[in-house]
């Protein structure tokens, strides 16, 4: 309130109430009066008034102490206590299965829900039914996730799953309803309401020094709040019930004394390098700042250890780029250094910021600048040029109060009307799953229709700024269907390929069948339905499909069991190339593929042998009349079903054939007879047997390269 341009405001705190008269001039102020009052008694709470007569009675003696020399005093300008406000983290996840057009609008009603289940946290609700007896007052989003991964944004993209986990902070609508009680009571107006962290940060933090992440930390004697500012505005509040009296009650421990001495001598600890006490027992002691600091150090620890790790939660786990405390607790000894320990940030980042921070105001000599003051001077400052308004707007025809802190938005009506976000939209339509080869496939009926916005009859988006007396109208978006698509649209292009065979073109098709039956391909999907298909894939699927059985099975791994052994012969086999590489049956085969197919040898016993290194024959080469001829002995006989085999006859696949080895016998002269074919002439009076140029008998042994030879009396001839 501005009269004579002055401004009365007071800042309400859990052990004290400040009063302070404030002159404006032309945009710039003075503080010409302060009156600080204890609590008589334990009216305050965490930041609520727990005791509304006792904390009016305070009020009423702060008002009219000043109204004496500043005349009538109707409207006051006050702040909801940052201890009041209420922190919670929450996260909302949505089913985005074959939805991949993700929109700004989708984000919003993403991440409103997750605030209203952070409602719901707050009220200790298992439904969020009493979630809209808090005022939100900002949130954050820490992080998106698309199918369990973080992402940057989540628009346009394509997945199965979206998330996102937000940090939001309430205000609980009965701390804003007694503080009304309790100025009603002492003959004060609201003229203008803002909240405590946001006073201090509106005269230490301008607008345009808000893009950078920065807390504030209000540290005074039961509780710490905390602030945080990035990209341009305040993004997380929260609160440690651990503040100055800590330190204090340390002091008290240690040198055993009274609670006020205790805080004396805690504040000459700033000023002197050493301080005189006397302790409960009336001895006087002289203790250096060193000795002091290091017997309290627990709890300066404890101190610094507690603020450091809510500003990580409320920071998303990362250090802000500076800290600033105000606040009487802020004067605790070494308490920056070890706080900037905390946050691993330097020294000179973290910093006690006082009066003479703030470049706008002046202070009448009698008043004692300090950083406890900082909140105060802007609460009266904040509430006359930031002031957070209330208003009234329709939802559905509801009235509905608002606590504006921020730009208020449709969005924030409905949070405030207890409408719950996730069931605007649509339900999804049902679902079908079918068997696709062997394999279920579950096919997501087609996603529920975003709710229908108005604002005063015009369509509107979550985001939209509402004004007082606005008519918001909302309804929920309609219900999905079942998708309805053919084999199709499930399987895509129906698979073929061409493969030239031989210098031939094949044309390969899949196989369709649908619950056992062939179909074509244009046939409706149902729920339940066994689909099936089938490509060839490798060169033996296709020479199957083909009915090329001859080359099948030439084509097949050549086996024999000799004397029960296994023996594979790729000699026998027909050879394999893809596009001139050699393959097997078992290779792949693509659109367009060259394949070949050369015929192998033809599989004789005597080949067989050859190969396996098996030895059939015992053999001696000699010259009969003249000519080379070569000797065989059979050592090896091979039976295949209870049949002996020739060594020309021809082997399957397959066959199973046993050897019988046989006594080696020496050659002799008439085993010559056995392989050279003699005419003997009609007429003749005997014949000679010569070896070697020495008559021999048909008996005689014979040696590799023996020279034999037979005479007539009469010519003969030799075939």
């Amino acid at each position: 309130m501005q009269v004579n341009n002055k401004l009365f405001a007071l800042d309400i705190g859990t052990r004290s109430v400040v009063g302070i008269i404030l002159e404006e001039t032309d945009g710039h102020y003075e503080a010409i009066e302060i009156i600080i009052r204890e609590h008589k008694d334990r009216a305050m709470l965490d930041g609520q008034i727990h005791d509304v007569l006792s904390v009016s009675d305070i009020i009423s003696e702060i008002k009219e102490e000043l109204e004496v020399t500043h005349g009538p005093l109707t409207k006051v300008c006050v702040a909801a206590a940052g201890r009041a406000l209420k922190t919670e983290r929450s996260k909302a996840i949505i089913d985005i299965s074959g939805n991949p057009m993700f929109s700004k609008q989708d984000i919003l009603h993403l991440e409103l829900s997750a605030v209203q289940l952070a409602q719901a946290a707050v009220a200790g609700e298992k439904s969020n039914d009493l979630g809209h007896h808090y005022y939100c007052v900002g949130y954050s989003v820490l992080y998106y996730q698309l199918d369990g991964e973080v992402i940057g944004s989540l628009i346009d993209q394509r997945g199965s799953e979206a998330s996102v986990e937000i940090i939001a902070t309430f205000l609980p609508k009965v701390v804003v309803e007694s503080l009304l009680a309790a100025l009603d009571r002492a003959g004060l107006e609201m003229d203008a309401l803002t909240l405590e962290p946001i006073a201090a940060i509106n005269v230490l933090i301008p607008a345009s020094m808000r893009r950078l992440n920065v807390a504030l930390v209000d540290i005074g004697a039961g509780t710490s709040d905390i602030a945080l500012t990035d990209s341009g505005t305040v993004i997380a509040y929260g609160m440690v019930p651990v503040a100055g009296d800590e330190i204090t009650e340390a002091v008290s421990d240690e040198f055993l004394l009274d609670f006020p001495l205790a805080e004396k001598a805690k504040r000459e600890l700033l000023e002197n390098e050493s301080i005189t006490i006397t302790d409960i027992l009336g001895f006087e002691t002289v203790i250096s700042k060193e000795e002091a600091i290091e017997r309290i150090t627990p709890a300066i620890d404890r101190l610094a250890e507690t603020i450091g790790d809510e500003i990580l939660r409320l920071n998303n786990d990362k250090s802000p780029k500076a800290v600033m405390l105000v606040g009487g607790g802020s004067l605790t000894p070494d308490l920056t250094r070890r706080l900037a320990n905390k946050l691993n940030l330097p020294d000179n980042r973290v910093a006690i910021r006082g009066l003479d921070a703030i470049s706008s105001v002046s202070f009448a000599s009698h008043i004692t600048k300090g950083p406890e003051l900082v909140t105060p001077i802007g609460i009266a400052i904040a509430a006359r040029q930031s002031p957070v308004q209330y208003h009234t707007v329709y939802v559905n025809g509801q009235p509905v109060r608002l606590f504006e802190v921020n730009k208020l938005t449709v969005g924030d009506c409905l949070l405030a009307a207890g409408i719950k976000m996730n069931k605007l939209y649509g339900k999804p339509g049902l679902a079908m799953i079918v068997s696709l080869n062997g394999k279920n496939v579950t096919i997501p009926g087609k996603h529920g229709q975003p709710p229908v916005l108005l604002k005063n009859d015009i369509p509107c988006t979550f985001d939209d700024q509402v004004d007082g007396g606005d008519q918001l109208t909302v309804e929920k978006g309609q219900d999905g269907v079942r998708t309805a698509l053919t084999l199709e649209d499930l399987i895509g292009e129906f698979p073929a390929k061409t493969i030239i065979l031989n210098g031939e073109r094949y044309e390969i098709r899949s196989k369709l069948t649908c619950n056992g039956l062939r179909v074509p391909i244009s046939q409706q999907v149902a729920d339940r339905d066994e689909i099936s298909f089938e490509m060839a894939d490798t060169i033996e699927d296709a020479l199957k499909e083909l009915n090329q059985a001859e080359i099948l099975r030439d084509t097949r791994p050549f086996y024999v069991k000799i004397d029960g052994k296994e023996q594979k012969i790729a000699e026998f086999m027909r050879k394999i190339h893809v596009n001139n590489v050699p393959a097997s049956l078992n290779n792949k085969f693509d659109h367009l593929d060259t394949i070949r197919f050369e015929k192998g040898t033809e599989p004789t016993l005597r080949r067989l042998t050859e190969l396996l290194g098996i030895r059939a024959m015992d053999t001696m080469p000699i010259f009969f009349n003249g000519q080379q001829i070569q000797l065989e002995h059979e050592i090896t006989a091979f039976v295949r079903e209870g049949t002996r085999i020739g060594m020309d006859e021809q082997i399957f696949n397959g066959d199973q054939i046993t050897t019988k080895q046989k006594e080696v016998q020496p050659f002799i002269f008439q085993d010559v007879f056995n392989f050279a074919q003699i005419d003997i002439p009609k007429e003749t009076r005997g014949f000679t047997l010569l070896k070697n140029g020495d008559k021999a008998a048909f008996d005689d042994c014979l040696a590799p390269g023996d020279e034999l030879n037979i005479t007539f009396e009469n010519p003969v001839s030799i075939k």
